[in-house]
């Protein structure tokens, strides 16, 4: 339905317009209302208006290589979603849904055509809705490539893991060498202070027994804290894999949106330049 010049007062972008370029402009875009969980637009839909949020919460999200859902942006009152693909006329990258009950002004490029024939200066804001769009996506990029790769091992360990990391850990420490020539030093004693009458007299054959037991059960389960070593690294080495892969992807898609908007941007401070030398004369 048609806007509300009144409405278009209230959103910085247009602040500067008087009376008479609202009116047309308003007379140009639409009024729309979204329900609670309603989505506006979906990612690869073709791109034909921006939205200028009026009041209520829209949540803007993307989808990464995961297929996990990551929140791009939430857009504050009187500021621009879905800009850049209504610009350069490319299908949504995001996807924008109504948290709940908004209120949305609908820009199309033609709209903004007119408002920079009209008032040549609001393109400085429209370039600072660029900027902060940049900022999101730079941020989004550090984000996810912060995750821990020490956070997916625990993650993925059982209790037979960690216990045997336990006895690993403890076995090898200096701890459990200490404690073990105390205790056989101890026990030696006590059976040749005992002498015939010791359970265990020399050759101590009870005690080389529990030692060979110690031995046997301790190798193996030192080797499977080394194969859990083994895999740690390997994890970690996918992982440091799948963030090279996922910033160089990332890096390539931001350079070619920043080629775009840069060849958007300068027909913008064309068509700026173009109105104040038609101002001048």
């Amino acid at each position: 339905m048609p806007c509300d010049p009144a409405l278009l007062r209230n959103v910085p972008i247009f602040a500067l317009l008087d009376d008479d370029e609202l009116a047309v402009l308003a007379g140009q875009v639409q009024h729309k209302n979204f329900a609670p969980r309603q989505r506006i637009y979906r990612m690869n839909d073709p791109a034909g208006a921006a939205y200028i949020l009026i009041s209520g919460t829209v949540q803007v999200t993307t989808v990464d290589e995961d297929q996990q859902e990551v929140i791009v942006d939430q857009p504050a009152t009187g500021e621009f979603f879905g800009f850049a693909s209504m610009l350069d006329q490319t299908p949504h990258q995001t996807s924008a849904t109504a948290m709940d009950t908004c209120e949305c002004i609908e820009v199309d490029r033609n709209d903004i055509t007119v408002l920079l024939q009209r008032k040549p200066m609001a393109g400085m804001d429209l370039l600072a809705v660029l900027g902060r769009q940049f900022h999101g996506a730079q941020q989004l990029v550090r984000i996810r490539a912060r995750r821990n790769p020490n956070e997916v091992i625990e993650e993925q360990t059982g209790f037979p893991e960690r216990l045997a990391d336990s006895v690993a850990h403890f076995g090898g420490s200096w701890t459990f060498i200490i404690t073990f020539m105390v205790f056989i030093v101890v026990y030696s004693s006590i059976n040749i202070v005992l002498g015939k009458t010791a359970w265990d007299p020399y050759p101590f054959i009870l005690l080389n027994l529990f030692l060979s037991m110690v031995a046997a059960v301790q190798a193996p389960v030192i080797m499977m804290s080394q194969n859990r070593q083994d895999q740690k690294d390997r994890l970690r080495s996918e992982l440091d894999y799948d963030v090279n892969r996922r910033a160089e992807f990332e890096i390539q898609g931001l350079a070619r949106k920043l080629n775009l908007l840069t060849d958007k941007l300068d027909d913008i401070e064309g068509l700026i330049r173009d109105r104040r030398l038609q101002l001048d004369a």
